[in-house]
């Protein structure tokens, strides 16, 4: 062999080694490098839908965890989801002693003009506050939103500017309201993420279900109207109880929903559907998903005894303490093994205390790593304990003694 071939050989023989080298090296770093689990990915990735709308997102209702969205934070018109809002806004008012749902409600000049989906409400018709949140909720009725506005706020412009608080107060970042009923308007607009975490926000008034789970409602025999429910939903598919439709011909058609199956709440919005029907068959898809793919996993129920505490200068001398809430996680299908819960609590509270006050936790855990924290809270109020028991506690233990 010349002295060209052994060089070539050599050469060879190096770019072998190298390679072997370089295939060794990448071996080691697959087996050191970290290995991403299921539970670890996005949840938008886990999930793949092919929605037909401006924008979608799907929700735990539990948690606030997005299972799925596709241009969540793209602004568009909300139309009558914004009812919803007009909703909180005035449950709040009554919660808060501003208002009552028995309030004689009378309509002004103003809220009888309004055209689009209505009630047909005279000037100086009256129904109360709650039969005005019917229509607003069951008939999408503008009427009956801005009389709601006015009633609780005077005008329907200072009540626009209660929601516009109240949305930054939830979390809100690209929503801003003009009026109280979703009549178009260029700088009336949100997003779904937003108002999922609207309708989130919501869940915490029992009315709300109450209202937006109605199929009809008959408001008056003369003249006789009666109303059906615009949420097809609440007959198609089973366990859905909210919230509201939004339909005009620039924001096309919207749904802001929320179903419960099985324990597992889920709040699904879908934003500018073209098709008829198309926020309807669009929020089913997302639901169907979420359901096929997670289950809500419940280790404690809401308000359950979890024991006692000791109390200290009490008139009692020891306090029940209970869950605040559900305790649990929405967690995806064949991975619900593997959790435990640690409670967590002071061996002593003292007096007074007020019922609901926050003293401990109950912590999730998975293979020994913390999941998520909720709180345990007093189940019953304990006053301060008067001298005379002190001392009564005192000499029973000197004779205990």
């Amino acid at each position: 062999m010349n002295n060209w071939g052994i060089f070539k050989r050599g050469i060879n023989m190096k770019r072998q080694k190298w390679l072997v080298l370089i295939v060794c090296i990448a071996y080691i770093l697959s087996l050191t490098a970290p290995v991403i689990a299921a539970d670890d990915k996005t949840e938008e990735n886990r999930i793949k839908i092919d929605i037909k709308a401006e924008s979608a997102i799907l929700m735990d209702a539990n948690t606030g965890q997005i299972l799925y969205s596709f241009n969540e934070n793209k602004k568009w018109y909300p139309a009558s989801m914004t009812k919803l809002m007009t909703l909180i806004v005035a449950i709040e008012a009554v919660k808060n002693g501003q208002a009552s749902f028995e309030d004689e409600v009378v309509t002004s000049e103003n809220a009888a003009s309004y055209g689009g989906s209505q009630l047909y409400l005279e000037p100086g018709e009256k129904f109360s506050l709650w039969e005005m949140l019917t229509a607003v909720i069951i008939a999408s009725a503008n009427d009956a939103s801005v009389a709601v506005a006015e009633h609780i706020a005077g005008s329907e412009e200072a009540f626009v500017d209660l929601m516009n608080k109240k949305a930054k107060e939830i979390g809100c970042q690209n929503t801003h309201f003009v009026n109280s009923h979703g009549l178009h308007d260029d700088n009336h607009y949100t997003t779904a993420l937003d108002m999922a975490k609207i309708a989130r926000y919501s869940l915490k008034f029992p009315e709300t279900l109450k209202l937006t789970s109605l199929k009809y409602h008959k408001f008056r025999d003369e003249p006789k109207t009666e109303r059906y429910s615009l949420n097809k939903l609440l007959w198609w598919y089973p366990g859905a109880d909210g919230f509201k439709t939004g339909t005009t011909s620039i924001a096309k058609r919207n749904l802001v929903s929320t179903c419960k199956r099985d324990g597992l709440r889920l709040i699904a919005v879908v934003m500018g559907a073209e098709e008829r029907r198309g926020h309807f068959t669009e929020t089913m898809k997302l639901l169907n998903t979420g359901y096929r793919m997670y289950a809500f996993k419940e280790f404690y129920s809401a308000n359950y005894e979890i024991g006692e505490v000791a109390v200290g200068k009490g008139s009692l001398d020891t306090v029940k303490v209970i869950t605040g809430d559900t305790v649990g996680l929405t967690i995806l299908k064949g991975r619900e093994k593997g959790y435990e819960t640690k409670v967590v609590l002071p061996s002593l509270i003292q007096a007074p205390i007020s019922k609901g006050q926050p003293v401990g936790e109950v912590i999730v855990m998975k293979d020994d790593k913390e999941i998520k924290r909720f709180p345990v809270v007093t189940a019953e109020k304990v006053e301060k304990g008067s001298i005379f028991r002190m001392i009564g506690k005192v000499l029973k233990s000197v004779y205990a003694l």
